[in-house]
């Protein structure tokens, strides 16, 4: 009985309290509901704690969301009243101050911060603002529009398919499509593939080949299988390219030997011989390659000798390894040179070459000297000396007669010929007379 009457009594203090601070601001509130809390446990009666009154308009989360929505029409304001004064100053045909340009990064940062139903209010409040520019309003709002199409693709997206116009004037151009796709790709693939089923043809002007080359790419990241599907399903021309962008998602050892069998059993599925088959092995292979030279020499040697099924897919992994470190190209050539040297071995080591040359002369030609004799040094030589053809042919020209007499020393020297630099017009007429070239 004794707590029937100290509920009762509660309840009574309690209503009367809560009329009597309607109109009191929250935090006086919370205080005095806290207090009666406290004194009902006293008498042994247990309330929730949660500051929630029944039959009064204002409750924690309600107050919450109301201050959240001022809060956010706030910043429009702001916003807006910062668009307006700037209009003013350039109609006066001044130049915003520093000071200005810092207002900007600040609103930019925190329009950054908000979430999708912030930046939804923040344009409908500068949309409908009639006492802005066309230019001004259409510039305030294709910030958070272009925020959303690259944070949040899916509203983003929504948002356009509703109004595809305005979507369209106010930054959601081919460049925000891209990074649309990409993203929601990444995360929600066959999402991102049923909004393009259901809009592309409708949208070409966006929905392009670099928007679907986009999705490729973030498909790849985590399903590769479906990325390379997704290769026919979008119509994707280049298919080279595209499977090149899918195994450029590996980033390490383990990484892209998972990737590689996603491929071979890819590669399965397309016609044997074709182009579109050849055209996406080369594309995924090289890449792989040029991805491995990054590791460095020895992991990424290690890796292409394991991954490597015969002569020929060694010498494709090789074929773009154009990522190798400058300092590790003379490995890197050696160890092409105890390979099998078969027509695209003799490619990468002339690449390999070229590029170092370009990049650290000295650095070559010392290494050249000091490698013993043999196939891929012969490679090597012809690949250097037309490289400093055009800025020192007469050094060339000594390289080309360190190569055994016969078709190599003769084309090196005939290349050194054609590319001599055309104000030494008389050393290279003594050139070609020394060298019987008439």
């Amino acid at each position: 009985m004794k707590i029937s009457i100290a509920f009762s009594l509660l309840i009574l203090v309690l209503g009367s309290a809560l009329c009597w601070q309607e109109n009191q601001r929250h935090a006086s509130l919370r205080a005095s509901h806290e207090k009666l809390v406290a004194q009902a446990a006293q008498s042994g009666v247990t309330l929730n704690p949660t500051f929630a009154v029944e039959g009064m308009r204002v409750t924690k989360r309600g107050q919450q969301r109301e201050d959240k929505e001022v809060t956010d029409k706030t910043l429009a304001a702001e916003y807006i009243a910062f668009a307006k004064e700037r209009e003013a100053i350039e109609k006066k045909g001044g130049q915003p101050a520093m000071a200005t340009h810092e207002q900007a990064q600040k609103f930019r940062d925190r329009i950054m911060a908000l979430d999708p139903t912030q930046m939804k209010i923040l344009i409908a409040e500068i949309r409908a603002n009639q006492d802005l520019k066309p230019e001004t309003q259409k510039e305030l709002i294709s910030l958070p529009i272009m925020i959303l199409a690259s944070d949040h693709p899916q509203i983003a997206l929504v948002m356009f398919t509703e109004s595809p116009d305005f979507m369209k004037e106010n930054g959601m151009d081919s460049l925000a499509m891209v990074k649309s796709l990409t993203k929601w790709s990444k995360d929600d693939p066959a999402a991102a593939l049923e909004w393009v089923r259901a809009n592309g043809a409708k949208f070409p002007d966006l929905v392009t080949e670099d928007a679907k080359r986009g999705m490729i790419s973030g498909t790849a990241v985590n399903d590769p299988q479906l990325a390379f599907k997704l290769i026919a399903e979008l119509g994707i021309k280049d298919g080279e390219d595209a499977a090149a962008m899918i195994v450029r998602a590996a980033k390490t050892s383990e990484e892209r030997t998972a990737i590689l069998a996603v491929l071979r059993a890819h590669l399965t599925t397309l016609p044997d011989k074709s182009m579109l088959r050849s055209h996406q092995y080369y594309g995924a292979i090289c890449e792989l390659g040029k991805n491995t030279g990054k590791e460095g020499f020895e992991a990424g040697s290690k890796w292409i000798e394991n991954a490597a099924r015969n002569p020929q897919e060694l010498a494709d992994f090789c074929k773009s390894a154009c990522a190798i470190k400058s300092e590790e190209s003379g490995k890197w050539i050696e160890w092409l040179g105890t390979k099998p040297l078969i027509k695209e071995s003799k490619r990468s080591i002339r690449w390999m070459v070229r590029n170092w040359t370009g990049n650290d002369y000295q650095a070559a030609g010392n290494w050249l000297a000091a490698t013993p004799d043999g196939p891929s040094k012969n490679i090597s030589i012809r690949s250097y000396a037309e490289t400093v053809a055009r800025y020192e042919p007469q050094t060339a020209a000594q390289w080309a007669m360190t190569l055994p007499p016969g078709q190599d020393r003769d084309e090196t020297l005939k290349n050194i010929y054609q590319n001599w630099p055309e104000h030494d017009d008389a050393a290279k007429q003594a050139f070609k007379k020394l060298h019987g070239m008439d």
